[in-house]
Parts: C-alpha cells; structure tokens; sequence
C-alpha cells in the first residue's frame, strides 16, 4: 500500500464480513502498538476508508500499551459512537460494503510511535487525494 509501511515485519491482515464476529477473525496482537487501515472491498474496487493507531509514547520513552493491544482497539475501539465489533458491521450493511480487509502493522517494535506512523499516512493520503480517509472525521 505505502512504502513507509514495508519496513515493519510484524504485520498482517485479516477480512472481515456481516456475516463474522469481528473478535474472531481479527488476528492483531493483543501485546503490540502501531497503526492499522481499513479498505473496502465494494463493487470490485478496493478503497482506503481509515487509518488508525494504538498505543501512546510516554515522557520516559515507554510505550503505553492500550490493553489488550492493537487487537482491542480494532475490535473493541469506539467509532460511529459504538464498538467497531458493531459500528462496522452496520456500516458494511449501510454502504453496501462486500467486505473489510484490516491492515495491521506493529510499528513501535521497529521503534517507531503509532501517531507518528498513522500522521504519515494520513498526510501522503491526503497529498494523493485532497482529503482525509472517508471513515477519518478529523487528524
């Protein structure tokens, strides 16, 4: 997707339907912090909808882990004023959404901050497109 993103070797991907729990199917470490995008996969074309992070650097260069990790805050993370377990699964019904397939990237074992790493792609995002991710309200 993003060059930047190449350089982490814990990462993957998972996709998600309306038909799937997303805590079942979602595979992000629930140890680790970075940055995770969400694309759609509608009408055969694929989109970036969001970009997001988890985890927080703390004055004494320590990583506060949200608990529960990267998986928590995907799974368990407050969007559209719900839990993505069920805003998610609304909006791919709302939007005609075939399916979500979730990027994740642990980002902070190669030493780099989430927000750093989720604020670069946010801005070759905008640089591409003039505008942020659809699913992104402000960065």
């Amino acid at each position: 997707m993003y060059k930047e993103l190449e350089k982490y070797k814990n990462n993957d991907h998972f996709f998600f339907d309306n038909t799937e729990s997303l805590s079942k199917v979602c595979n992000a470490p629930k140890t680790k912090s970075g940055i995770y995008t969400v694309l759609e996969l509608k009408d055969g074309r694929i989109n970036l909808v969001y970009v997001g992070s988890s985890g927080k650097m703390q004055n004494n260069g320590k990583i506060k882990h949200r608990k529960g990790g990267l998986f928590d805050r995907i799974v368990n993370g407050k969007q559209f004023g719900k839990p993505r377990r069920t805003s998610w699964a609304e909006k791919l019904v709302n939007q005609n959404i075939d399916a979500l397939d979730i990027y994740w990237y642990d980002t902070f074992s190669e030493g780099d901050i989430p927000a750093t790493i989720e604020g670069k792609i946010i801005q070759r995002v905008f640089e591409d497109y003039g505008c942020l991710p659809r699913w992104n309200k402000e960065f």
